[in-house]
């Protein structure tokens, strides 16, 4: 069973290779009676000025050994605006 630093990881690392985009950080990341569940946020478009790039929160499942089951966009925003709920 991979610990939990390695679960997280793994998860930004696959996430940023079958997306093409580049992980800015982990939101959330929970034990589920699946797996894993982390809410990831990505660059999703990079603007000028910085604070008008697009990010988005991704939902991300793993199984319990930390690969990666499936993947959902869940919230698409602005960096220089607070998200606001779902």
């Amino acid at each position: 069973m991979p610990s939990r630093m390695g679960v997280l990881r793994h998860a930004r690392d696959q996430l940023a290779e079958l997306t093409g985009m580049a992980v800015e950080s982990v939101s959330s990341f929970e034990r589920t009676e699946d797996g894993w569940r982390l809410e990831i946020e990505v660059l999703e478009l990079t603007r000028v000025p910085d604070t008008m790039s697009l990010l988005a929160s991704y939902e991300v499942t793993l199984d319990p050994h930390g690969e990666l089951t499936g993947y959902r966009r869940v919230r698409r925003y602005e960096r220089g605006r607070a998200p606001g709920g779902r």
